[in-house]
């Protein structure tokens, strides 16, 4: 059996510690971020344009993209480490599919996703590790499926470690995190750049890929 790796325990217990407060910290976050819901809006275009098949947000949290995704016409789940962050998702939308996994260990067969959404879940992640994420990404989506990442973004510094408020996370530059999930197979498609708005620390990256042949 494979050792599961110590960050994820960490990650895990820190977000099921802060679970309540964090679910009520973010439930309302993308009525005020017009830039995301456009980004998310063309996700879901470009999921419905390949097969409509299912999409999964991994990472989900207390599952408020998740349901975001599902009122813009996607067939979507949520996977989250957090137990009690699972817990809340289902007690919040009852109506949707949510569970406890590892976004590089899926219980999913290959190719069974038409899109995944990781919505800063990647950032917890040691950066040498990254790269297996990527390619856990690539093995569970059909060809031409598309992957939308949400990450703290580090400009012209290489990747850097920071105090996040729950538990250690990494802020990546742009281009470095491309060409990561470039050589996993993925090609990209668009990406933005959000400057920090009023009590943010940093500027925000968002990438939307697609997975190749």
């Amino acid at each position: 059996m494979t050792e599961t790796p110590s960050h994820h325990h960490a990650t895990a217990d820190a977000y099921d510690a802060v679970a309540v407060l964090y679910a009520e910290l973010v439930r309302n976050e993308l009525d005020t971020q017009p830039l995301d819901r456009a980004l998310l809006a063309a996700f879901a275009e470009l999921a419905q344009a390949n097969d409509g098949g299912p999409v999964a947000e991994l990472g989900c949290g207390p599952g408020r993209v998740t349901a975001h995704l599902r009122n813009l016409g996607l067939d979507v789940f949520g996977i989250d480490l957090s137990p009690a962050m699972i817990d809340l998702a289902r007690e919040a939308y009852p109506d949707l599919r949510f569970e406890v996994g590892s976004m590089d260990a899926l219980s999913l067969a290959d190719g069974s996703l038409n899109g995944i959404v990781s919505w800063y879940s990647v950032i917890h992640t040691p950066p040498q590790d990254v790269p297996s994420y990527f390619d856990e990404f690539r093995r569970v989506l059909t060809p031409g499926g598309h992957l939308l990442l949400a990450f703290f973004e580090s400009g012209d510094d290489p990747v850097t470690e920071f105090d996040h408020k729950v538990v250690t996370a990494y802020r990546w530059p742009i281009d470095n995190l491309a060409r990561t999930a470039a050589k996993a197979g993925f090609t990209e498609v668009g990406r933005m750049l959000r400057e920090p708005r009023e009590g943010e620390r940093f500027r925000q990256g968002r990438l939307l890929m697609r997975r190749g042949s």
